[in-house]
């Protein structure tokens, strides 16, 4: 009786998806970056509604009970090298940080890649849509609730003046993009790694909402409202599967050897 080994026939989908082109999705992430500064822009005015609209919030949110703002910008102000580490973080983290979680993404894990890219395209789009029709003035605009404009105090700073600022819509502060997408990146890098300490990428959400809300750029339910945004574009974009590469990489665990059919045995 002779007996050979022949390794068995992959099943399923390759356990390395094809990398999308590269020209294309440069093109893509640059279009969701340019409809995340153009879409704000073209919202703009409705000044007195957004006023209007801040002092709703502001209300509400002490009506349910949620933690002063005042409280987080009081422990920044206790040194100005924290304070502007906040704003510096505020200032200069957020674009390139998404950036590199895109491209890290594309490099090594493709897959990932187009559902995190499809993802933040659904929640930026979406975001743009409440300016229109809830327009909000940032906290550090309010009178009255104790807050300061750190980075006009203290620096550095990525607003001018409201009324010559063309760059950026001021009254669009819900929800937070800031957090949606550091929030994504987290979520997008604790699925696409098996680590043991990838609960650690939750640390650029958790200081990103301390920073948005100790620099007095975001109310806490521009947050919460981003979170929830974020929760419906996860719902409705599919998530990768889950392959044995994968499974098995950073988790400590060995991957699963070839099966292997004898061909013969028992003729």
């Amino acid at each position: 009786m002779n007996s050979r080994t022949e390794p068995a026939e992959a099943e399923g989908e390759p356990e390395t998806p094809a990398r999308p082109s590269l020209i294309r999705e440069l093109l893509l992430v640059a279009g969701l970056f340019l409809v995340y500064k153009l879409g704000r822009q073209l919202a703009t005015g409705h000044t007195a509604d957004a006023f209007r609209n801040a002092r709703h919030v502001w209300h509400l949110e002490r009506s349910v009970h949620l933690p002063h703002e005042t409280a987080v910008q009081s422990a920044l102000l206790h040194g100005d090298t924290l304070v502007h580490l906040a704003n510096t973080y505020y200032a200069t983290v957020h674009f390139p940080a998404t950036l590199a979680f895109l491209v890290w993404l594309y490099l090594r894990r493709p897959a990932h890649y187009v559902w995190a890219r499809r993802v933040l395209a659904v929640l930026t789009t979406a975001a743009l849509v409440l300016p229109f029709t809830f327009p909000l003035a940032p906290p550090r605009m309010l009178t009255g609730t104790g807050l300061v404009d750190t980075a006009r105090l203290y620096g550095p700073s990525v607003y001018g003046p409201p009324s010559s600022d063309h760059l950026s819509n001021q009254f669009a502060a819900m929800p937070s993009l800031h957090f949606g997408w550091a929030l994504m990146v987290a979520i997008g890098l604790m699925a696409a790694t098996r680590s043991r300490w990838r609960g650690l990428w939750l640390l650029h959400p958790l200081v990103t909402l301390l920073v948005i809300v100790g620099t007095a750029n975001h109310y806490w339910l521009d947050a919460v409202v981003a979170t929830a945004m974020l929760g419906l574009a996860l719902a409705v974009v599919p998530a990768p599967r889950r392959t044995a590469s994968t499974a098995g990489r950073g988790s400590g665990l060995p991957k699963p050897r070839e099966a292997v059919v004898l061909a013969g045995a028992g003729r």
